[in-house]
């Protein structure tokens, strides 16, 4: 019976058997059919994996030499463009819409040996935490199915939870990975904003979105990294710089840290007593083991959930605006009206009512007489936290943070209070408004049995110190 670790002993497994691409890809299929109650997938491209995993045995067999990813299994969240196939962000807007080009990151898992098995459910456009957003319908936890996976990328990291794949790709737009990985008890990991090409990713808030990695293993996540990274022709904003080698040598195993942590994170009052104990709890267990940990004083805490909120939304006004129902998607049927009642009725029919929020939101703060008093002073303080960063990251290796204030809740319980649920993110948008790169660590075991994590970040392109650092936490 097949069963998968990770890629490396994958990999050892394919080299002793002919026809384990085909093998691994019944597996998930079989998978995915027995699990499809959690809702995770919207579209399995079942004939065209086992095709694909029936050319790749042939390459091996042949002797030519495999890919980085060779016969990996992996999914994506339905809003990176894979050409022929649909794509919807979770949208009815978007209803019946085929991506007519490959993402940049498409582009490199398929030329090192991938396999491409699915599209998973989201919140619509990525906007959400809990992945009940969606046009068609929840995701659920597959560690208790009462229980939301997170958001927005939830049925990407439930396809990894629930061994439907062996890694799966997301987006990261204020914690939309490392959050629902945080809730499912895996690995999330957010790269450096510029880090990975956006390029065919349907944008929510295009100078906070980045692509991010589901995964078991960190060597795993680093693997992946190493493929879909780097610069790229079709995105102005991917950096220049080259990708290092990823290799996560034994040195950063025995490394002594600096660690830093805001105490204002830790004494928040709508943190978890048990989650933020726990996380102290381990921050002096390290102080005992030799590194160094600090607490530090971040006045500006309280001003980084507000600040994203109002920058995404307005962004988010923006990006949306292109969702007309003239050109593709939805429309609505009606006939003989005016322009302008026909984008009111399209837009109000195809969009849901999280997303209308937030356009509403965006539209607000950039409109005459309001964008002074909350747009422009949410880019000031942007500016003030990417300073405070800097300096951080001057004197520290990592900051340690939170992932969220709470386990995963049950299903419904918080739709109705959509503030609170912008309040919650308070740890993961932080990575997004400073643009550095942040993991989510699976840890710890909550009294209640629902898994949570920690976040680990470290300055801008700087994720080889990241993934050595989690790959000692994870080892300990």
């Amino acid at each position: 019976m097949f069963s998968f670790t990770t890629i490396e002993a994958y990999h050892r497994f394919l080299a002793d058997n002919p026809e384990g691409c085909q093998i691994a890809v019944g597996h998930y299929l079989s998978r995915i059919e027995e699990n499809k109650h959690l809702g995770a997938f919207l579209e399995v491209f079942a004939e065209e994996a086992l095709e694909r995993a029936r050319l790749l045995d042939e390459k091996r067999m042949a002797g030519k030499a495999p890919g980085k990813l060779h016969g990996v299994v992996i999914s994506l969240k339905d809003v990176i463009s894979y050409k022929g196939h649909r794509l919807s962000a979770a949208s009815k807007i978007l209803a019946g819409f085929t991506s007519i080009y490959n993402a940049t990151v498409v582009e490199k898992l398929l030329g090192e040996d991938a396999i491409l098995i699915g599209r998973n459910n989201c919140d619509e456009f990525a906007m959400g935490s809990t992945n009940e957003n969606s046009a068609y319908g929840p995701v659920l936890n597959a560690r208790d199915t009462s229980r939301v996976p997170g958001g927005s990328s939830g049925g990407s990291a439930v396809a990894v939870q629930a061994g439907l794949v062996m890694a799966s790709l997301g987006s990261d737009t204020g914690g939309s990975v490392r959050q629902p990985a945080d809730f499912c008890g895996i690995l999330g990991l957010k790269p450096t904003y510029g880090r990975v090409s956006r390029y065919g990713l349907i944008a929510y808030a295009s100078s906070f979105d980045q692509i991010g990695i589901f995964g078991l293993t960190v060597p795993d996540i680093a693997r992946v990294l190493e493929v879909i990274a780097g610069p790229d022709e079709f995105d102005s904003t991917v950096a220049e710089q080259p990708v290092p080698v990823l290799e996560l040598g034994k040195e950063g195993l025995h490394k002594k840290y600096r660690i830093a942590y805001f105490k204002e994170a830790m004494t928040h009052p709508g943190l978890d007593p048990e989650i933020g104990a726990t996380i102290l709890g381990r921050l002096e267990e390290w102080r005992a083991a030799g590194h160094t940990v600090e607490a530090l004083d971040f006045e500006l805490f309280d001003y980084i959930a507000p600040a994203y909120y109002v920058l995404t939304t307005a962004e988010a006004s923006s990006n949306l605006a292109r969702f007309d129902g003239v050109r593709y998607g939805y429309r609505t049927g009606e006939e003989d009206l005016d322009l302008t009642t026909f984008y009111k009725r399209t837009r109000s029919k195809g969009f849901g009512r999280e997303v209308k929020r937030r356009i509403l939101l965006g539209t607000f703060v950039l409109s005459a007489g309001y964008s002074d008093a909350y747009f422009t002073k949410a880019q000031q303080v942007r500016k003030l936290l990417m300073d405070h960063t800097n300096l951080i990251f001057k004197d520290f290796d990592v900051l340690i943070l939170p992932t969220f204030p709470s386990t995963a809740f049950r299903l419904a319980e918080n739709m109705s209070d959509p503030i609170a649920m912008y309040l919650a993110d308070i740890y993961t948008v932080y990575a997004n408004l400073t643009g550095i790169p942040g993991i989510s660590l699976p840890l710890f075991t909550h009294t209640n049995g629902m898994p949570f994590g920690m976040q680990a970040m470290t300055s801008r392109f700087n994720e080889l110190s990241l993934l050595q650092f989690s790959r000692l936490m994870m080892q300990q």
